[in-house]
């Protein structure tokens, strides 16, 4: 490989590793100072203040809760009907995937309202599920999978299993599944930074007592004057559980995209 083109994949790593270097240089500093460009020794401090300004605690349970249980259910949804769309035959099929598909032409902001008052009416809003519910599975997940599963799982090999007698369960469980777990933990990875990084719908529909992440930063600065250094040390903690999840499942996601 030629020497520009590590020139050009490093210059990529460190155009997208500057931002999480540029937070964690102001969250460590006792005030703003564009001139300095090494850490300061006031991060821990600043993280302090974090947690004694607001009820970080709380939020970052809310939101690992909030997001893991939209991830599994997700990965668990999506899976079940890109398998039907792809392999199960039943009247309708192709005109249903193209109505969910369709979904997705929607813009979100013009469910807000009716969403938030089918909550109220449930007696959940102001609550996790209110936020947890509306987004147990996504269009754009089934539409991933359905198309990941049509090129990996041959329809012969789901013909053969069902004539060597599986159930449409066990075919789901045993030949559908090993196949797909790349689009799985891509599917997986993606579901779980967009929920973590939500903020209009958990604005809108999550009291006080109710934070997620974004919310709690966002509080962090709703005065007339932001302390960057108290913004920053919490925006470097929000990362911390998407960086995780991004080690755990960065691999199989990366295959992932490249197969699909």
């Amino acid at each position: 490989m030629r020497a520009w083109v590590y020139g050009l994949l490093v210059a990529f790593v460190a155009g997208s590793l500057f931002p999480f270097y540029w937070g964690f240089l102001i969250g460590s500093r006792a005030e703003v100072s564009a001139a300095a460009f090494t850490p300061g020794g006031h991060f821990l401090d600043n993280v302090r203040r974090v947690f004694d300004t607001v009820p970080f605690w709380r939020a970052l349970g809310n939101s690992v809760v909030v997001a893991g249980t939209v991830t599994v259910s997700t990965v668990v949804f999506a899976s079940l009907a890109g398998f039907a769309f792809a392999r199960v035959r039943f009247p309708g099929r192709d005109w249903l995937f193209t109505f969910v598909v369709a979904t997705m032409a929607v813009p979100t902001q013009l469910g807000v309202i009716p969403l938030y008052l089918a909550m109220a009416e449930l007696g959940w809003a102001g609550g996790p599920q209110a936020v947890i519910v509306p987004n147990l599975v996504t269009a754009l997940g089934v539409f991933w999978m359905r198309q990941y599963t049509v090129s990996a799982v041959p329809a012969e090999l789901v013909d053969a299993a069902r004539v060597d007698g599986c159930s449409l369960p066990r075919v789901y469980w045993h030949v559908c599944l090993p196949a797909v777990r790349p689009a799985l933990a891509s599917l997986g990875m993606f579901t779980f930074m967009a929920s973590w990084n939500d903020f209009l719908w958990p604005l809108v529909v999550l009291d006080a007592d109710h934070p997620t992440v974004q919310l709690a930063l966002e509080r962090l600065q709703s005065g007339h004057y932001v302390d960057y250094p108290l913004v920053l040390a919490g925006a470097t903690l929000a990362t911390v559980p998407v960086l995780v999840v991004f080690a755990v499942l960065g691999r199989r996601s990366v295959d992932g995209v490249a197969l699909g």
